[in-house]
């Protein structure tokens, strides 16, 4: 099936779904729900170390405990979303490329680009681990970033109470 295909094996969707699922930073989405909200804790909490500092600056953590922990906390989400973003681009990117019917690509430069039709097994093949592989995983992300979305917002609203 993909001996016919022309792409280079490295711009083959199928091959670069399985490049974004075995990498080290990009497979933290395809892990399981501890698996994957561990390394968003562990960001948030890292992101302390220069939120913590700012809002310390701005609010003394003494005589304004709750403006301090509002003013971190939020400023602490930086990183996670940053991730989470460029989570989300990656899995969009390999969503894109195996949902297109014809793939374009470039055999050994940007001045010689090419279109491949893919047969009709490949498109359903590669349909499938859209539909069950790639869009559960964009959908975690988008579910993550409208959470930290919400207790942003909440945060601000808490904020005008203080």
């Amino acid at each position: 099936m993909t001996s016919r295909c022309p792409v280079p094996v490295e711009q083959q969707p199928l091959n670069e779904y399985q490049d974004v699922r075995e990498s080290w930073f990009y497979s933290w989405a395809g892990r399981d729900l501890a698996g994957y909200l561990k390394p968003v804790i562990i960001l948030w909490l890292l992101s302390w170390s220069f939120a913590g500092p700012i809002a310390a600056a701005s609010f003394h953590p003494a005589k304004h405990p709750l403006l301090f922990g509002l003013s971190g906390m939020m400023g602490a989400f930086s990183l996670p979303i940053l991730a989470l973003v460029q989570l989300y681009t990656g899995w969009s990117h390999v969503c894109g490329r195996l949902r297109q019917q014809a793939v374009p690509y470039e055999e050994s430069g940007w001045y010689d680009g090419q279109v491949w039709v893919k047969p009709e097994e490949v498109v359903s093949r590669d349909r499938l681990i859209v539909d069950y592989q790639v869009k559960p995983i964009l959908r975690r992300i988008q579910k993550t970033l409208g959470v930290i979305a919400g207790l942003l917002a909440a945060g601000l609203v808490l904020w005008q109470f203080v």
